[in-house]
């Protein structure tokens, strides 16, 4: 759903910056602990210099605390027209990280963008670049949010062809959940309390309980808050525990060390893509492991985010199956894995006419 354009445009130095609100529609309604959404709104972001298109996007889910209003006010500020070159990137997001704080997810959309222009400029993709083998990136997880025992039944049909599930829990029908997907499936599961549970040793009951049903890792067991908690249940824990919600950015990190195993990182909590590979490099400088995962996103973010996926350990980025109403082409899932495009830049091209214009 298009709500309205914003447009900045140099027409000397045939640049323009362009963003516009894009309410993703779930396919249906999405539970997790705490809260129910059949949306989320997004932006979508359109960078043209010389004639090359980059796109990006900006997802945000409420516990991100962004909305189209901070999005489109701190997109506002944005000015790519000071710059005589696009290049080197790492000045450009420096300083558009530095335009206000927090907005992390309005920053990755014009962070996605820049790295989409300059791959399609430069002829190659960001795996590339990165020398990474796009054909050993992780088998990716499906995820599966909290529902009824019917609804568990019609989401697992839709889960086929994925080896791995993501399991939503933190409510007060975990285990009627996983008994009910173990009656049908013998599917790995990752489950994601999403902070839900609260109470250290009832957390440390559950996850004994989820490991003898077959249950590889529990992502952010706890609220971010009760660090103790964390690292207390982290050293009695017979399964990995990933922080999530605890570690947006790089400079999250270092206090997630000896409290978590692993890090989730997300281009919509840490500011796009540049960041996300700085932040997965330290984490294994730091021994510790990485999931790379997303929210509700549209084929540009997770194209985006597939770009750094053959560095990490696990892998989550099924955002645009989720979505009924995707404006984009990009990567594809094939028997549960990500296809990256053989294509410059994110490996992405609109099928939405958005910008009043169809070319890539």
């Amino acid at each position: 759903m298009v709500l309205k354009l914003s447009l900045s445009m140099s027409i000397l130095r045939q640049m323009s910056f362009r963003f516009i609100p894009y309410m993703l529609e779930l396919n249906r309604p999405f539970s997790i602990a705490g809260s129910t959404r059949s949306t989320t709104p997004a932006v979508i972001v359109q960078i043209e210099r010389d004639g090359t298109k980059g796109y990006g996007e900006a997802s945000m889910p409420p516990y991100l605390g962004e909305s189209l209003t901070t999005a489109e006010a701190f997109l506002s500020r944005v000015n790519l027209e000071q710059y005589e070159s696009l290049f080197p990137l790492e000045e450009i997001v420096r300083d558009i990280d530095a335009l206000a704080p927090e907005n992390n997810a309005a920053k990755a959309a014009v962070d996605i963008a820049l790295h989409d222009w300059a791959g399609k400029t430069m002829g190659y993709s960001w795996h590339s670049k990165w020398e990474l083998n796009a054909q050993t990136i992780p088998p990716t997880s499906y995820t599966i949010g909290m529902d009824s025992k019917q609804g568990l039944r019609e989401r697992l049909r839709g889960a086929g062809e994925f080896k791995i599930l993501k399991v939503k829990l933190g409510g007060t029908r975990d285990k009627e959940m996983i008994d009910t997907i173990r009656e049908m499936t013998d599917q790995i599961i990752r489950v994601d309390a999403n902070q839900g549970w609260r109470n250290k040793s009832d957390a440390l009951e559950i996850i004994h309980w989820l490991a003898q049903r077959g249950v590889e890792l529990v992502e952010q067991p706890l609220p971010k808050e009760q660090v103790d908690d964390i690292a207390w249940l982290r050293e009695r824990s017979p399964l990995p525990i990933i922080a999530d919600e605890a570690v947006r950015r790089l400079s999250d990190l270092r206090s997630a060390l000896g409290v978590y195993d692993g890090i989730n990182v997300k281009l919509m909590k840490c500011t796009g893509m540049m960041e996300a590979h700085r932040m997965i490099t330290t984490a294994r400088q730091l021994g510790m492991k990485v999931m790379l995962g997303c929210m509700t996103e549209t084929s540009c973010g997770i194209s985006a985010a597939a770009q750094l996926a053959p560095l990490a350990d696990w892998v989550d980025l099924d955002g645009a199956l989720l979505i009924k109403n995707d404006p984009f082409r990009g990567v594809e899932i094939v028997g549960g894995r990500l296809v990256t495009p053989d294509k410059p830049g994110i490996g992405v091209e609109p099928v939405v006419d958005m910008f009043g214009s169809s070319g890539n």
